[in-house]
């Protein structure tokens, strides 16, 4: 991807498109993929990175929902189990078969937790994982040697999927790309644009030049997450709103704490929610919260009362109690839950998806969750053919290959995220022995990783490479932070620019970063970005 040319393409287009999407999160990705396998003429705009918001923060859980069996919603978790069956097919390089043990401390847990992983199992179908089955005390703690013993008498086992977030984000926007559509990051949506009181296109301003243009469209579509408010407010000023934001964070520890390949899965914390604590990328993710908070922001930040609830949960559950000096991140996302009745708490409330469809013609979806986003792309193409009245075509992203697939072993395991982009960034490290020097002792992400982000995935900043390309500001934000200097300096060779450039990058750069160190008063909620 070349942003560029991919700007040059939006700019240029004498026809109007027939969508222009308005997001470049897992939704609005999935339904640019999703038009351009039909044939549609589509761009996409982000007025960020991709994946900058909620969908680079998930719990990196390709899953049906456990918790939305618990609740009777037996629609959502058939197809939430059918597209984690297709997404593992689609994208092997991306998802795997993860194990998760639910640790039994009562007689009763066995049983009955059993039992509704069953039901999980079969739910599943042909498009099913591993089965599930009872564990002993024993067997429990083989698959989780840093348990806690107290009062353990075994556990079950089932199997999910664990995928990385921001990476198939970007394998979806080259996906879209090879597809024939146009992607472009760093484009915000800065109005709409009308005919007759018909939505007929966009306004765009190019955050790096500044320059403002008019992009036409036969459709609009708005999948901005929980900002989708926002944008519906460009169309209907007094529009009621449609969304409320919750907020998930998530603490990053060091593998010691949870060495095996198995996952915990408590089901019921004290919040209704489910917890997961997770072996990814060499540590162990441990979350989530689920908080209201009255307004949405680029980057959210964990609060002090969810940071200290999760580290105590960690306790609860790990033999070695986890001190904050050992947290490694910690990160925060936002979800968009579409508002229902007098609010209340928003744990229990649904992930389904929701589709509006305004007099003006603006197409808005929202809700859902990274596992449905084929679906949800594949329901707002369909609704969007009817509102651009363009022939409508049949879906083809059910068996769809994603950027990258590929079934055979990785040369270079910490690649394998690559899938068949990885001989290319290989040839690189044997061009020159400089990149194949990791960035930083603890992080796995290596020099020529960078030159790749930067010329071939529109990386266009530090935080672009760190946070989302590398995910070395989950992994490590101490070390990310100490990497940021190198990163930068090898992003202004690849794109031109000077070193008063990579100087306010890094300064950039270490202000966030600062907001991901537990122990850093920056991280703390309502701490300047």
């Amino acid at each position: 991807m070349n942003r560029a040319r991919s700007l040059d393409r939006l700019r240029a287009a004498e026809e109007p498109w027939d969508f222009v999407v308005i997001g470049g999160g897992a939704t609005g990705l999935g339904a640019a993929v999703d038009a351009a396998s039909r044939g549609h003429r589509v761009a996409l705009i982000e007025q960020a990175d991709f994946a900058k918001g909620t969908s680079s923060r998930s719990t990196k859980l390709v899953h049906g929902g456990v918790r939305y069996l618990r609740q009777g919603n037996i629609s959502l978790v058939l197809e939430a189990l059918r597209e984690r069956g297709r997404l593992a097919r689609n994208a092997p390089h991306l998802v795997h078969d993860q194990a998760f043990v639910i640790p039994n401390y009562k007689w009763w847990e066995g049983p009955f937790y059993g039992i509704g992983m069953k039901v999980y199992d079969q739910l599943a179908g042909r498009l099913g994982l591993s089965p599930s089955r009872m564990l002993s005390r024993r067997e429990t703690l083989e698959l989780l040697p840093t348990i806690e013993t107290a009062n353990l008498t075994g556990g079950v086992i089932y199997h999910d999927g664990q995928f990385d977030d921001a990476r198939l984000a970007v394998n979806l926007a080259r996906t879209a790309e090879n597809l024939g559509a146009t992607v472009v990051n760093y484009c915000r949506c800065a109005g709409l644009v009308k005919e007759g009181g018909a939505v007929a296109g966009v306004r765009v301003k190019d955050l790096e030049s500044g320059a403002e243009f008019e992009v036409p469209a036969r459709a609009v579509i708005n999948a901005t997450g929980v900002f989708v408010d926002d944008l519906r407010r460009y169309d209907e000023p007094e529009v009621k709103p449609l969304v409320t934001v919750s907020q998930g964070i998530h603490l990053v520890l060091p593998k010691s704490f949870l060495p095996g390949r198995a996952a915990i899965m408590v089901p019921k914390t004290a919040d209704g929610r489910v917890l997961f604590a997770v072996p990814w990328h060499g540590v162990v993710v441990v979350g989530t919260t689920d908080t209201p908070l009255p307004a949405a922001s680029l980057e959210p930040r964990a609060l002090d009362e969810e940071r200290d609830f999760v580290l105590e949960h960690a306790r609860l559950y790990l033999a070695e109690d986890p001190g904050e000096d050992d947290v490694l991140s910690v990160f925060a996302g936002l979800r968009p839950l579409v508002r229902t009745g007098d609010g209340g708490s928003t744990a229990a409330l649904s992930r389904d998806h929701t589709i509006v469809v305004s007099e003006s013609g603006l197409v808005t979806i929202t809700g859902g969750k990274w596992t449905t986003y084929r679906k949800m792309g594949e329901d707002v193409i369909d609704h969007a053919e009817m509102v651009a009245g363009v022939e409508p075509r049949r879906c083809r992203t059910e068996e769809l290959g994603i950027h990258g697939i590929t079934t055979g072993p990785a040369a270079d395991p910490l690649l394998a995220h690559y899938g068949s982009d990885a001989a290319a960034i290989a040839a690189l490290f044997r061009e020159n022995p400089e990149n194949a020097r990791p960035l930083h002792p603890a992080l796995p992400a290596r020099r020529g990783e960078v030159l790749w982000h930067a010329r071939e995935e529109m990386a266009r900043t530090v935080e672009d490479v760190l946070a989302r390309r590398t995910r070395s500001l989950l992994l490590n934000a101490r070390a990310a932070l100490e990497a940021a200097p190198e990163v930068a300096a090898l992003l202004a060779a690849e794109t031109g620019r000077d070193e008063d450039w990579a100087r306010a990058q890094v300064e950039a750069f270490s202000s966030l970063a600062r907001g991901y160190i537990f122990t850093d008063p920056a991280s703390r909620a309502g701490a300047s970005d």
